[in-house]
């Protein structure tokens, strides 16, 4: 019963993570800006660990189920 929890948490954080991680390469790819009126390798470079650290936060809570 109390791995429902980090099952839900661990999916919403590794579905994030990996979109965000996708999109943001797509960006870069396509030499569109991540964000608007930032310098686009800090917005890239910011973007990239914050989908990074999403999806690792997904994959810790997958491992304490």
């Amino acid at each position: 019963m109390e791995s429902g929890p980090a099952i839900f948490a661990g999916t919403a954080f590794a579905l994030f993570g990996a979109a965000l991680l996708v999109w943001t390469g797509v960006r870069v790819l396509h030499r569109a800006p991540v964000a608007q009126g930032v310098n686009p390798a800090a917005a890239a470079t910011l973007t990239a660990i914050f989908g990074a650290v999403f999806l690792a936060a997904g994959v810790w809570c997958f491992s304490r189920v």
